[in-house]
Formats: C-alpha cells, structure tokens, sequence
C-alpha cells in the first residue's frame, strides 16, 4: 500500500509501514499515548507471534518524527462452521502534543484501506463508538459479533465488514493470546469502584 500524506492545522503528516527501524520510536509513542509501557511492550510481542501481519502496521510521521502508530493483527470469530479470521485494529496510538490534528483518524482510515486489499473479511475493535463511528465502524453485535469479554460493552465492540464477509460469520470475538497475556482486553475496574 502507497504512503498516505495530509495535512491538518499546517502539520503535514505521512502514514506509511512500519519498518524494524521504527521499533523504538513506536515503543515510545505507544507509551506515552498510553501513559505505561505495557501496550508498548504487547506491541513488541505482537511483532513476533503468529498474529502478526506483515505489511499490515503504520506510522504516521510529522517533521521527521513518529507521532502516531496503528496495527492490524490476526484474531478469530468462533463462527459456527469454523473459526474465521480476522483482523484487529489495535492498538491505535498518536503522541501527547499531536491530538486534534486527526492523525488517529487518519491512521484508522489507512488501515482500513490496506485490510479491504486483503482476504480478511472484517475488521474489528474495541473503543469508543463516537471516535469510530465517523471512521465507518459500526456495533459489531448488529452481525451477531459479541466481545471477547464481559470488561468490553457491547457498544464498544465494532466492525468494519470486508468484502469478503458472510452472513454466517457470526459468534464470540476470539483475541489472539498476547492481547490476554498482557490484560489488554477490555477495561478493568479503578480500585474501589
């Protein structure tokens, strides 16, 4: 997939494929955006484990930095028939000091584009509707998709369905394991809630 170029508020911004000399420029934006190295380092172990799709993880770029970050990985929908891949857009990341400048929709929008030249036949997530929901996402439970996980509300899980989709690929999200590893899945209660 080409480069993607915009521009917002004067700020120009390329979104192109992660290369392996981006790793520890992505480790730091990823933590940041978070606010702890554990989404960074399940970046990390992503990378190296079968849920990794080559090709199929960006970095945006402004004035020589990375400021943003975005990756698709292989997860399952445990369907009737079989299990079906899939692919998860997460985690999406943009630097604290480049917000509002839309490089988090931008990234979302040219992983989309890469996923619909791929076999895949949906894309899901877990985030906030009216983040994603301008971004073509819609609530995953409208096709029978349910979360991976009671800590996820259903309103929060979303898909963008692909060309290749059927009706029947309906079922429970499956993440794949590092995203458990990590306890990136869904939120957990604040202490004393």
């Amino acid at each position: 997939m080409e480069d993607t170029t915009a521009q917002a508020a004067g700020l120009v911004v390329t979104i192109r494929p992660e290369d392996s000399q981006d790793h520890a420029a992505v480790h730091g934006v990823v933590g940041q955006a978070f606010g702890s190295d554990v989404v960074a380092e399940l970046v990390n172990v992503l990378r190296s484990s079968t849920a990794y799709v080559p090709g199929l993880s960006f970095v945006a770029e402004a004035g020589g930095a990375r400021v943003g970050h975005v990756m698709l990985t292989r997860s399952w929908v445990d369907a009737q028939r079989r299990l079906v891949r899939v692919l998860v857009l997460s985690p999406l990341s943009v630097a604290p000091g480049y917000h509002h400048f839309g490089i988090g929709s931008a990234l979302v929008r040219h992983a989309l584009a890469a996923a619909a030249e791929s076999d895949y036949p949906m894309v899901l997530l877990e985030g906030d509707p009216a983040f994603y929901g301008p971004l073509g996402f819609e609530p995953a439970a409208a096709h029978g998709i349910t979360p991976p996980s009671v800590r996820i509300p259903p309103a929060a899980c979303q898909v963008v369905l692909g060309t290749t989709y059927e009706p029947w690929m309906r079922g429970a999200l499956v993440y794949a394991d590092p995203f458990w590893a990590f306890d990136c899945v869904g939120l957990r209660e604040e202490p004393g809630a």
